[in-house]
């Protein structure tokens, strides 16, 4: 089934794309029998897009793709880590886990203390998935000696039983009633005093 050039440049003349490069017929096939005459009726469609001026297509761009890249990014800032599985960024995890294997027997710290320490105030949650993780880490994190801002101990469902969190603690000496840390103001370990 052969189709002559005229006959797709009618099927493509209602396609609008302005990615599409524009094309013309050659002068040899403008005498084809299914080519319609120039004193034909207008179509009832719009005219198809004209081409753009040879100025207009040779001027540059005002912002370059690389101008953009340089103004909305820092090369210096730190990309965050894609590892092959996929998961999100190890590497705030792995200072989380660093900070907390830092924590003394003892005494305990808060989701959003360790999240202040990183430069990072507003990450408390993502802190809180960190420990949340870090029961098959080598060497062992002492999760239970970080809780919530009020000494709560938020982080419990993720051990098993629930109450181990709270037997941990209590074999380190800290007193716990009704899942809260007594005494917390007095335990607190702030990562940004101890550690400088």
């Amino acid at each position: 089934m052969g189709t002559d050039a005229s006959t797709v440049h009618m099927n493509m003349k209602g396609f609008r794309n302005p990615n599409v490069v524009s094309f013309s017929i050659s002068p040899n096939m403008s005498k084809s029998p299914n080519r319609p005459s120039k004193k034909a009726a207008p179509s009832p469609r719009k005219a198809a897009p004209t081409k753009p001026s040879a100025k207009a297509a040779s001027a540059k761009p005002s912002r370059t793709f690389a101008s953009s890249i340089k103004s909305s990014t820092r090369f210096d800032d730190k990309l965050p880590v894609v590892t092959p599985s996929g998961k999100r960024d190890d590497s705030f995890f792995d200072l989380v886990h660093q900070v907390a294997r830092q924590i003394p027997r003892g005494r305990v710290t808060s989701y959003g203390a360790i999240g202040r320490f990183l430069g990072s105030a507003s990450s408390a949650r993502m802190v809180g998935w960190a420990m949340a993780s870090s029961h098959t880490a080598s060497p062992p994190i002492p999760a239970h000696r970080v809780v919530n801002s009020s000494g709560l101990l938020s982080g419990r469902h993720h051990f098993t039983p629930p109450e181990r969190m709270e037997q941990l603690l209590q074999e380190e000496g800290v007193k716990v009633k009704d899942y809260q840390v007594v005494d917390f103001d007095k335990l607190f370990w702030d990562p940004a005093e101890e550690l400088f």
